[in-house]
């Protein structure tokens, strides 16, 4: 697809059907005072390079953004859906754009929408709010075994892959992530040439498929490892175990999306979609997945190494726990996506019906690892529907310590959600590999938007601290955080999920009874329950 060329064809042809029109009937001359103005715009829409659309939609694109003008203002505010009670609304999506653009991110008119309404959610502020002390909090990254900590901005760029994303949005992220002095995660697809272009620092993700890293036959290559990891830009390892959008399903890469050069990074063949194993093949189970962390941070000279899951059985996470405490080897941190995370291909009953909501899964991981005396050592990421400074700050209240982001950043980027991703059709081109949709996209300006979008949503994120009367995001607790059931019903959730106190998992006396099943069940050696009946004695 070529929208310029056929927009140049289609002018063309106007122009000289006008000329054969004005020879024929020399009245027909008028024809051209308004074909000249359209070209003057497209030419215009052609060569500028803030706006992605008008590059690959010349004209026409100024309808978008004409209906969007036009449209009924409640509009803006209209949700859009309420995945674990976290509305994602027109004006969040507004509020990126403008962070984006650094333009003015504030509204008239107050609160628009309703506080009484159950779900909704809000942090206490404080009598003794004060200015924010840290402005761009970050967070140290490094457990007793890591030789060298990285000091992690608090948001960074969640998992997307060059392929589900093009080389020039890769490149943005990239550039950006270098100004705002922030990471950008690399998504399974591996370790690209324009990843490491803009010089950001990089979170190299490891998946099932070991893209990057791999043997001709897709096992773990220690060897090919070692080389990429050993590379400056590369400041983290995160081993994918699942992600929130298709939880225990392989990533999906269609085949209308790979190129040859991905083929050659990835190492698959051409022709055909690419779907990474739903589990890993280089360990298996909790004290194999510990090792496989060891000896991932042994071969990458004792880079800060964690892993990626979306909560499904929570005896399983609980399992790992054990584990740690068995070998007394614990990842560096660990990314809790949840299952409203975005992906560019899924299955309808995956991303829709499978895993653990956000907010249930970080507390439970905060929670497991308060219970085993951990959580001092281990780091904690969120990510799933992060793009406002108050989404940030709830995760951080839940039990993050640092944020991801895609959804925020791809919007910053320009994406309009035309929900083509998955098709090779992404006009804004972000989620595309078609070279003349791509080409819209120009990676010089774009890298400023995403460090806009970046630098005004953790600012954001300092403000609500100040308001609290913290000096910095980290003081945030559920305690801050409240939810609404209905018009006369509200709680912190403090109260809804009472905090695990440190080591209480490691006394048969103080393990919370909604954590004694699957604690009881938790098996060190193995992902598979202990003897249910068995479990259920030791509970009670």
């Amino acid at each position: 697809m070529n929208p310029r060329r056929t927009f140049l064809l289609s002018l063309g042809g106007a122009f000289a059907l006008a000329a054969l029109a004005t020879w024929m009937w020399p009245p027909a001359g008028w024809s051209f005072a308004v074909l000249l103005p359209i070209a003057v715009l497209g030419a215009r829409d052609l060569t500028q390079k803030r706006h992605t659309i008008l590059r690959n939609f010349p004209v026409i694109g100024h309808f978008r953004y004409l209906f969007e003008a036009i449209r009924p203002e409640i509009n803006q505010y209209f949700v859009e859906s309420d995945t674990d009670g976290v509305p994602f609304s027109r004006n969040a999506r507004s509020v990126v754009y403008q962070r984006a653009k650094r333009v003015l991110d504030t509204r008239p008119f107050g609160t628009q929408i309703d506080v009484y309404a159950p779900g909704h959610e809000w942090i206490e502020h404080s009598m003794l709010a004060r200015t924010p002390k840290v402005t761009h909090p970050r967070i140290l990254v490094g457990g007793p075994h890591c030789e060298q900590p990285y000091f992690a901005s608090v948001l960074n760029v969640s998992a997307m892959s060059f392929g589900a994303l093009s080389d020039n949005a890769v490149r943005a992220l990239s550039h950006g992530a270098k100004l705002g002095g922030f990471a950008v995660n690399t998504g399974e697809g591996g370790v690209s040439a324009y990843h490491l272009e803009g010089g950001a620092d990089l979170i190299w993700q490891l998946g099932t498929g070991y893209f990057g890293a791999r043997t001709a036959d897709g096992a773990f290559d220690p060897e090919r490892f070692a080389a990429q990891a050993a590379r400056d830009e590369i400041k983290m390892i995160e081993i994918k175990l699942s992600q929130g959008a298709k939880p225990g399903h392989g990533g999906i890469l269609p085949a209308a999306k790979l190129t040859p050069e991905l083929a050659q990074i990835r190492g698959v063949p051409l022709g055909q979609d690419v779907l990474s194993p739903p589990a890993h093949s280089a360990f298996r189970g909790p004290t194999g997945l510990l090792n496989f962390v060891a000896r991932l941070r042994d071969l990458s000279g004792g880079k800060p190494v964690g892993f990626k899951i979306c909560i499904g059985r929570r005896h399983e996470f609980l399992a790992i726990c054990k584990a740690m405490l068995r070998t007394g080897i614990t990842p560096d941190y660990i990314a809790v996506d949840g299952a409203e995370g975005g992906t560019g291909a899924a299955p309808l009953e995956f991303a829709d019906s499978m895993g653990y909501p956000l907010t249930e899964a970080l507390i439970f991981v905060d929670d497991a690892l308060r219970g085993c005396g951990l959580r001092d050592r281990i780091r904690v990421f969120a990510s799933g529907k992060i793009v406002t400074g108050f989404g940030l700050a709830r995760a951080i209240a839940l039990g993050a310590d640092a944020g991801y982001s895609a959804r925020g950043m791809m919007m910053a980027l320009g994406c309009i959600q035309a929900l083509r991703c998955n098709s090779n059709a992404c006009p804004a081109g972000v989620a595309t590999q078609d070279p003349h949709l791509v080409a819209g996209l120009v990676p010089e300006d774009k890298a400023h938007r995403v460090h806009g979008f970046h630098e005004g949503t953790v600012h954001a994120l300092a403000e609500i601290a100040g308001a609290a009367g913290l000096d910095a995001p980290a003081g945030l607790t559920r305690r801050h955080l409240h939810r609404r059931f209905d018009a006369t019903n509200e709680s912190d959730y403090e109260r809804l999920y009472p905090t695990v106190a440190s080591g209480a998992f490691l006394r048969e006396r103080t393990i919370p009874p909604q954590y004694a099943e699957a604690w009881a069940m938790a098996r060190a050696d193995s992902f598979e329950p202990a003897d249910l009946d068995e479990a259920l004695q030791r509970a009670a």
